[in-house]
């Protein structure tokens, strides 16, 4: 999971490693996914999807961008 780059480096890494967990939680309890076959890692403000850095102005749509969880679906 991943935040934008709107809070400290810190604060960003955490917030990312809880949305992981909770996106875990959600497709287990709503999805009926067998936890065992989920993992989760939080990469804070680490690979934004675009140039909306520290010094980087840019709209709120542009930062919401960049707060997302991505799936690898494995066979």
């Amino acid at each position: 999971s991943h935040t934008d780059s709107r809070a400290d480096d810190a604060y960003n890494m955490k917030l990312s490693e809880q949305r992981a967990q909770a996106t875990i939680n959600y497709l287990v309890e709503k999805g009926g996914i067998d936890r065992s076959r989920l993992s989760g890692k939080g990469y804070g403000e680490t690979r934004l999807v675009n140039k909306c850095n520290n010094n980087t102005p840019c709209s709120k749509a542009d930062h919401q961008r960049n707060r997302r969880s991505e799936f690898i679906i494995k066979e």
